[in-house]
């Protein structure tokens, strides 16, 4: 099995060493301010008190494959069992995370206190596929008891450097069972290029911007990458009422899994595949024009993403498709052979007429 790891970097703070810096930095200044509330800068520079006044993500189900997800007051909504995926696993489900790298990507996807989530509203599905430093589980098993377990959206902050073919097939099987993939593309201090399960097809490779929305240098590049997040200085839960500053990737992914969450509760006729259209055609476009190699199709605009008239891929039931490179104003073969229809029915009308008249004028006569 490839060697996995989280894509994030992480510093640790009990929930009353935050309190004390409240009460001992009087009047708090730009550089001394709560650490956790600045940590939360993403909030503001993903508008999310806008896109929450649209939705919060009730009803999908987010399948957060990770460490577990460990118990945490600014997670009290609703967290399931899950399960344990590891090999050799004994927590009898996943609501269990020694290391805190689950904890904290619930956290952004679904934090409803001090830290706030991008999709508060959404349903947790903790699924332990590993534990840092000691021996993974099947990532591969993780998604398909996912998928069979109802989530809609999973959130893989997992980068490995090699491709393994179950875990390949678990990905394509919640592609065809219209789950949205979302998977961390990997930190640069730590692999070359965007690594897996982000570089399978169809999965959102989650790259990382930093405060100003420039390309993060934790972030790697890479052609797989497909849309950008917040991915420095960000605070979230970790266990037993903890907070974590952390770096990297795997807060991307987290984010933009809660994106996905919103789309898929403010539009649920749309499929996974239109879901990713959804997000990538609003996109804030970066660097060069379309996508690139830093920022995939650009940085995730969440409100843009539920608001704006976006062309489906696909034409709905009843259509006929525009074929590539054919302007509206010109005729498809579909129309071309129904317009020839109705001139043939009409001059063979025409014909039966005239002879009708010539047979009644001889009769006449």
């Amino acid at each position: 099995m490839a060697a996995v790891s989280p894509t994030n970097r992480r510093r640790w703070w009990p929930a009353w060493i935050v309190g004390a810096i409240l009460l001992l930095v009087a009047p708090p200044s730009p550089a001394s301010a709560d650490t956790v509330e600045d940590g939360q800068w993403y909030v503001n520079f993903l508008a999310l008190g806008d896109a929450q006044k649209i939705t919060k993500g009730a009803g999908v189900i987010v399948g957060v494959l990770d460490t577990g997800v460990g118990r945490h007051p600014d997670l009290s909504g609703d967290v399931l069992n899950g399960a344990d995926a590891r090999i050799g696993g004994t927590d009898r489900d996943g609501r269990n995370d020694r290391d805190g790298h689950g904890t904290r990507m619930a956290g952004l996807i679904g934090g409803n206190g001090r830290v706030r989530g991008v999709a508060p509203e959404a349903t947790i599905l903790p699924v332990k596929v590993m534990t840092v430093g000691e021996a993974y589980g099947s990532i591969a098993e993780g998604i398909n008891w996912a998928v069979d377990h109802g989530a809609k959206v999973l959130c893989i902050a997992i980068h490995a450097g090699e491709p393994a073919l179950d875990d390949e097939a678990a990905i394509r099987r919640a592609i065809r069972s219209d789950v949205v993939v979302v998977a961390g593309a990997g930190n640069a201090d730590g692999a070359d290029g965007v690594g897996y399960p982000a570089a399978y097809e169809g999965v959102v490779a989650a790259g990382g911007v930093d405060r100003n929305g420039h390309h993060a240098d934790i972030s790697v590049r890479g052609d797989k990458i497909v849309l950008s997040a917040p991915s420095d200085d960000i605070s979230s839960t970790a266990p037993h009422g903890e907070y974590t500053l952390g770096t990297g990737t795997s807060d991307s992914t987290a984010l933009i899994a809660g994106a996905a969450a919103l789309v898929r509760a403010k539009f649920p006729e749309l499929s996974a595949e239109e879901v990713i259209h959804r997000l990538t055609y609003t996109a804030d476009d970066k660097g060069p024009a379309g996508r690139d190699d830093e920022y995939g199709y650009g940085v995730v605009n969440i409100v843009k993403a539920l608001t704006a008239d976006v062309p489906p891929l696909r034409p709905a039931a009843g259509t006929s498709p525009q074929a590539e490179g054919e302007s509206a104003g010109d005729l498809s073969t579909g129309t071309v052979v129904a317009i020839v229809t109705a001139v043939l029915v009409a001059v063979a009308l025409l014909a039966f007429l005239i002879i009708l008249g010539r047979r009644n004028r001889a009769r006449a006569t």
